[in-house]
């Protein structure tokens, strides 16, 4: 078993699906996502509103579907010794990009727009970018499964479950995964459509909250990996505090978007405000 999971089925648990939180938060899936939500805003609104949930869920079947597989070949199979260093790594690369990308857009969007999340894996998709059906989306979070990072992840905690029992557990896991990516991604898709709806200050305002907070988020969170992986004294200080770490990042996350979503909801715009005087 890895030393850097719990031991302890519940606490497993618990930081499955706030790992499943934070690969929501991911700004991969926020780009995604806002593109699929503003692309069928007008025509479909119905759809836009649910496509951070069908996102969520095409990616977590393919999650889930992975993770039982390597629960059955557990007892035969062994997983690489390099796999972790060599997924980390990967990880780190990926946030230190998006999140620098991520804060470049915040700094280089004109104050007059509200500033779009930067993805990577999204500049792929091609036509399927504007998906405008309920399968095709499912089929475009199924699509972004199918990276290292996403099977590194989803081998690591299959492979853990195995420890306690049979696929059952594995499959335990991964409907804990996506439920949490469902929470994120879903509350997200909604958020932007109706962030499209606005077109104050307040939804710019709101939008460079969320971008700030992301591109922040993802810079610290490469930086604490890289320290961990150079320095033993910090690994060994923060083994068997994953849960810890990852319910901080979605706490700072989702109060972010909070407070985003509170902007989004006030009721007296600036323009309004300023009419009135």
């Amino acid at each position: 078993m890895d030393h850097s999971l719990p031991q302890d089925w519940i606490a497993l648990c618990l930081l499955v699906f706030a790992l499943g939180m934070r690969h929501g938060f991911d700004a991969d899936h926020l780009a995604t996502i806002d593109g699929l939500t503003r692309f069928n805003a007008r025509a479909n609104p119905r759809l836009a509103r649910v496509c951070g949930v069908l996102f969520s869920l095409g990616h977590g079947a393919v999650v889930i579907s992975f993770a039982l597989i390597v629960a059955n070949l557990a007892q035969q199979w062994k997983i690489p010794e390099w796999l972790e260093a060599f997924g980390a790594w990967v990880s780190i690369g990926f946030l230190a990009v998006l999140g620098a990308a991520n804060l470049y857009a915040v700094l280089n969007t004109d104050p007059g727009q509200v500033v779009l999340p930067v993805g990577l894996k999204g500049r792929f998709l091609g036509r399927l970018s504007r998906a405008a059906s309920p399968g095709l989306i499912a089929l475009v979070g199924a699509l972004f499964a199918l990276s290292f990072d996403t099977v590194s992840q989803a081998t690591l905690f299959a492979l853990t479950a195995a420890q306690f029992g049979g696929w059952q557990h594995a499959l335990t896991l991964g409907l804990l995964f996506m439920l949490g990516m469902l929470v994120t991604d879903g509350v997200n898709g909604f958020w932007i459509s109706r962030l499209i709806l606005r077109a104050d200050q307040i939804a710019r305002v709101a939008s460079r909250v969320m971008s700030l907070v992301v591109a922040g988020v993802s810079l610290l969170v490469a930086a604490f990996g890289l320290i961990k992986l150079t320095m033993p004294a910090v690994d060994a200080w923060s083994e068997g505090k994953e849960l810890y770490f990852g319910a901080a990042v979605v706490m700072v996350v989702a109060g972010s978007f909070l407070a985003a979503v509170w902007l989004t909801r006030t009721s007296t715009p600036l323009a309004t405000t300023v009419a009135a005087d």
